[in-house]
């Protein structure tokens, strides 16, 4: 069953909210932020209608809704179909710090790696393919996470880390990036995780494989936004 208009409004909203928020979304929430022309009870039957076709999920019987796998990548899909319009790019400083280390493999891996991990408030791996090196970055702010306090949760991120090290090179998409979702990673302990992966192949370099990875409430469209700079920016060198 398609989506109406007002279900595609309501489930960007929810998911946005989500995100930034980390707290289930309510009707009344809705309807107060984001001052929609409609009653918080018209807003619920849209919200049920989402659930009922798994998109949200509701974790509480009294409380509001949070996206479900299906839901974000939903999400993630309407934003590479628009063609990621209106994402934000890169900073100016970030571009010429990365453009000034090309003759370095290392330390354009290094400087890549450190940046995008500060841009992106996750976790970044960077593989180096011909050196079969791992570069990793960004573990205090991929901690600082609510869904990263629990010890089951470490732990099972943890191993997922393992799991992607041991399998650097298989990560790598064929094409442009590859965004993978909860349940559509092929560990089992990253139900909880997404990851967004992408090859870039520096000038007079092998190919480096790069990976954002965090829970599954990451901020997808300025991560997609912010590999697609990347993308562009070793384009055009």
């Amino acid at each position: 069953m398609r989506l109406t208009d007002k279900q595609k409004e309501i489930l960007d909203y929810v998911v946005r909210d989500y995100i930034d928020y980390a707290q289930p979304i309510s009707s009344e929430f809705l309807k107060e932020k984001h001052r929609l022309d409609i009653a918080p009870a018209t807003i619920r039957l849209k919200m049920q209608d989402l659930t009922e076709q798994g998109y949200l999920c509701q974790p509480h019987t009294s409380s509001g809704r949070v996206p479900t796998d299906k839901g974000y990548r939903y999400f993630v899909d309407e934003i590479v179909d628009a063609g990621n319009q209106g994402i934000p790019s890169l900073e100016i400083d970030f571009e010429m710090e990365i453009k000034e280390e090309f003759e370095d493999i290392f330390r354009l891996a290094q400087a890549l790696t450190r940046n995008l991990a500060t841009a992106s408030s996750s976790l970044v791996l960077s593989y180096m393919v011909e050196e079969d090196v791992m570069l990793k970055d960004g573990w205090e702010q991929a901690l600082k996470n609510p869904e990263l306090q629990e010890k089951e949760s470490i732990s099972n991120f943890i191993d997922f880390l393992k799991y992607l090290e041991t399998n650097a090179e298989g990560l790598k998409p064929e094409s442009g990036f590859k965004v993978h979702i909860g349940k559509e990673n092929l560990f089992p302990k990253a139900s909880d995780f997404s990851m967004i992966t992408f090859k870039y192949e520096p000038k007079d370099f092998d190919e480096i494989i790069l990976t954002i990875v965090g829970p599954k409430r990451m901020a997808y469209e300025k991560n997609i936004g912010l590999i697609n700079n990347v993308i562009k920016l070793f384009e055009s060198d």
